[in-house]
């Protein structure tokens, strides 16, 4: 037994206990060693921000059951996360500069150099106050919202995340020969783990699926790609890793996740279909990429960590 001479008894329990949670600590972060630099973390979510016109907006402070977009921005600040990813949908009604100035920028803005975004449909609403092809977004964006179709691409330790405009009829199509499907090809052929999303689901729970993203999810699977990301649906749910038949393949499947909890309002998916597990609640689905697999977890703006797994890459 090693005797530490001249060290009282109240001292080397605080050695202990800050050890203890030190250990602690790393274990969370998901690494074995405090020393040991994790590996990357993301987080995602769309339908963010409520329009500023909105009763509920209350000067962003939001009720108990809408415009909750700066309790979920205040949950990815409160990790050491590497980059956010914006499903689409992230300022409502339709995503004017003014709209984000005055919503989007103040909660999730906050972490603007980290947000690597996608637009969805509210992005191009028309109507009074609108901005046509998605002005307000490409222009408070910037680089960010990638190319001039916007899809954009990135790499994070071995991952590459690719990140797509599928809003079909403003972005020159969706089908298989379209420049939306030749980028895809191209960003996944070089790729040992990915990450790839954009606003609309594929597959929404229900025996029907949307017909625009066949094309991609036919690349997807061919390709072996490991994580898709969507919002659109105003909840969370994880399926089983799939075919673009639908068909649970959980050795070479596509696994989709449906994070449409970022703060604007909630509602119930429809179906259940080959889904593993759904909530109705605000939060951000956080992803820590490892050399060849990956953590899940699905955490709450209470900090309740909802639904979480680890998967290897293909």
């Amino acid at each position: 037994m090693r005797v530490w001479h001249g060290v009282g008894a109240a001292a080397i329990a605080a050695l202990v206990a800050v050890v203890f949670v030190s250990s602690a600590a790393a274990a969370r972060q998901g690494h074995a060693h405090a020393t040991t630099p994790p590996d990357p973390l993301i987080a995602a979510a769309g339908d963010i921000a409520c329009d500023p016109s909105s009763s509920n907006f209350r000067n962003g402070n939001g009720t108990s059951s809408s415009c909750k977009q700066k309790a979920t921005s205040d949950l990815v600040l409160s990790e050491p996360i590497d980059a956010v990813l914006a499903l689409g949908d992230n300022q409502y009604q339709c995503g004017s500069t003014q709209q984000f100035q005055q919503s989007f920028d103040p909660s999730w803005g906050r972490f603007k150099a980290m947000i690597h975004p996608v637009p969805g449909d509210n992005e191009y609403e028309s109507g009074s106050g609108c901005p046509r092809d998605a002005a307000g977004y490409f222009q408070y964006f910037g680089a960010a919202a990638g190319n001039s179709r916007g899809d954009s691409a990135f790499t994070l330790g071995t991952w590459r995340l690719i990140g797509l405009n599928a809003e079909c009829g403003h972005a020159g199509g969706c089908g298989a020969s379209s420049p939306q499907a030749t980028f895809l090809r191209d960003q996944l052929s070089a790729a040992t783990c990915t990450v790839v999303y954009w606003h609309q689901p594929f597959y929404n729970g229900t025996s029907r699926t949307s017909s625009s993203y066949r094309a991609f999810w036919d690349i997807l699977y061919a390709e072996h790609a490991d994580i898709v990301l969507n919002g659109h649906l105003h909840n969370y749910a994880r399926f089983a890793p799939q075919d673009a038949g639908g068909h649970v393949d959980q050795a070479g499947g596509v696994r989709q996740f449906i994070v449409g909890t970022g703060g604007r309002s909630l509602f119930s998916l429809d179906g259940s279909r080959n889904v593993e597990r759904t909530t109705k609640q605000y939060g951000v689905l956080e992803l820590r990429l490892h050399a060849t697999s990956y953590h899940w977890a699905f955490v709450n703006t209470a900090g309740t960590v909802v639904d979480s797994g680890d998967a290897d890459c293909h």
